[in-house]
């Protein structure tokens, strides 16, 4: 499809310093102290191009120099039947999954779809080099489909706990390999790892937050709302790992009130934790902006025992500049919790209101707005969005063979990183 590269600039979050993105910035040049980049559109309000495929409707506010086919963009409705149990009047649900009634068709049931189709669309494909994605399942998930039906080199690092996280409704292209961290390993582990591939010769990180295609995907649920409730909401609630969909929110939010035309609000982040895993809780309810000092065993063990696996993420975004905790501070937000019995209720009412299954991390967001309503935190005349990042699985599965993508190594932590590099190497370049 012809299309004409979106038109932007890159900013330091920091500095405010600006720069040409010349092909895969993530760091501001020239600059040492920690801090996010974005990305300063030039065009200042939205259109929403109806013309374009699926997520890429929102191509004005995407970094993006090409389309991929088979995206789906986010899903925004006023609910009726968890708005009408839960006693509020304004309650709006953003969808990212599979649920065709309603126009959701992401088939990897989550809105990492929403990173995956940016980052991708970002990507220069003459660079020539293998992207390396470190995640806990669901952005493996998205990133490995994206890959495979675009023919895009890509390798993913991944937790062997999250192994059964990896399925898809069709085989995937060779073009696509999968390296596990050893069972007892987690989430960091598998960051950690994948830092040191992404440093060799013929990888590209693909960045996570400090991707401004992550993040400005990601905040295509954002768009969805706002244009289809017509003002910014009140308040945003979201489970989160790294944070960095709520980092996204807040920059779309700015982004909005530049635009002019959806008033001058500024949502409130209410971002929440699986506890016993909430590392963000702590140190935001500690006033600290630096994380707290923490064991890795018992951080890992924490991890395991929480449902919602994918917010396991013990080094997230939050103390950098731009990051988390300056979205949280900006936005007068708070930072949850939700016990995985109270998730577990949660996503039941959910499927009983609304009819539809979801995800085990959107269940720990549908939990915190449950107790924000009970305990009057919010006014129950505000616009509320509820991102729902990730739904109708269940029901996918159910009508789809499945096919699970197999590791091709797994790195134990007793091999030598000089001997781990080498083999991961060989999966591509022999």
């Amino acid at each position: 499809m012809s299309f004409e590269k979106t038109r932007y600039f890159l900013q330091s979050v920091k500095t405010g310093a600006t720069f040409p993105d010349t092909g895969w910035v993530l760091d501001a040049p020239g600059e040492s102290d920690p801090t996010l980049i974005k990305a300063i559109y030039e065009h200042r309000q939205l259109t929403v191009r109806e013309t374009l495929p699926g997520l890429y409707k929102f191509a004005d506010w995407m970094p993006v120099g090409r389309i991929l086919g088979g995206s789906s963009a986010p899903v925004t409705y006023r609910s009726q039947g968890l708005a009408s149990a839960l006693g509020h009047n304004n309650l709006w649900i953003t969808f990212s999954g599979w649920w065709p009634e309603r126009g959701a068709a992401m088939t990897t049931c989550s809105f990492k779809e929403t990173e995956a189709y940016s980052v991708c669309g970002r990507l220069d494909p003459a660079n020539g080099k293998v992207l390396v994605v470190a995640s806990a399942g669901n952005t493996a998930r998205a990133f490995a489909k994206v890959c495979s039906e675009n023919r895009i080199p890509l390798l993913l690092v991944v937790p062997e706990i999250n192994l059964d996280a990896l399925w898809f409704d069709q085989p995937l292209h060779d073009c696509v390999k999968l390296v596990c961290t050893a069972m007892g390993s987690d989430y960091f582990d598998a960051i950690q790892l994948s830092n040191a591939v992404a440093a060799s010769e013929g990888f590209i990180a693909e960045g996570g937050a400090k991707n401004v295609a992550r993040r400005d995907g990601m905040g295509t649920t954002v768009l969805s709302a706002v244009t289809a409730i017509g003002e910014i909401p009140g308040y945003y609630f979201q489970a989160v790992g790294s944070g960095t969909g709520a980092i996204a929110a807040w920059e779309a939010n700015q982004r909005f009130l530049g635009d002019g035309r959806y008033g001058r609000n500024t949502m409130k982040l209410m971002v929440s934790q699986n506890a016993p895993f909430q590392p963000i809780y702590e140190a935001w309810h500690r006033g600290s902006r630096a994380m707290l000092p923490a064991d890795d065993q018992e951080a890992r063990t924490q991890a395991a025992a929480i449902d919602a696996k994918v917010l396991s993420n013990r080094r997230p975004p939050y103390p950098i500049a731009g990051g988390l905790f300056d979205a949280l501070t900006a936005t007068g937000g708070d930072v949850l919790l939700a016990s995985n019995e109270e998730a577990r209720k949660a996503s039941h009412l959910f499927r009983e209101t609304e009819g539809i299954d979801i995800h085990a991390a959107a269940a720990v967001a549908t939990a915190s707005l449950i107790s924000a309503i009970q305990s009057k935190t919010i006014d129950p005349e505000t616009p509320v969005m509820l991102n729902i990042t990730g739904g109708g699985e269940e029901r996918f599965k159910a009508a789809n063979p499945l096919h699970y993508l197999q590791p091709s190594l797994i790195c134990h932590p007793d091999a030598s990183p000089e001997e781990t590099l080498a083999r991961i190497s060989a999966l591509f370049y022999r």
